[in-house]
């Protein structure tokens, strides 16, 4: 009974109930990229550019040239003590609805080159 009790808490906890929100909000493509790549990409509403939002809260977010690099990192976030994919949401619509507002209160910061090692994917 304890042992079903754990799986039960671990299925509801705030983060699997995040992920799972985050997860119906992405389109299929991007759901994919998530499952296999820990991260999934945006297109920004008013210019156009493409955007890598990675798991987690804080310095996930990089701009993309058009080969797909990383460029800049953005660092930007909602208010309140959130779990990543609470905070992933806000990001994604907030760069497909909102993307100069985003990019406004965003604090840039240097991607380092070998950012791809640095986060495991």
């Amino acid at each position: 009974m304890r042992a079903l009790y754990r799986l039960y808490l671990r299925r509801d906890s705030p983060d699997a109930r995040g992920l799972r929100l985050l997860k119906n909000w992405l389109s299929p493509e991007q759901r994919k990229q998530f499952s296999e790549r820990n991260y999934f990409e945006v297109i920004g509403c008013h210019t156009g550019k493409r955007y890598r939002i990675h798991y987690g809260v804080t310095t996930n977010v990089v701009e993309l040239d058009p080969a797909g690099h990383p460029l800049a990192g953005r660092c930007f976030l909602p208010v309140g003590h959130l779990v990543a994919g609470d905070v992933m949401l806000a990001q994604k619509i907030a760069l497909e609805t909102d993307e100069s507002g985003a990019r406004a209160v965003a604090r840039p910061f240097t991607v380092p080159r070998d950012f791809k090692r640095l986060i495991g994917r």
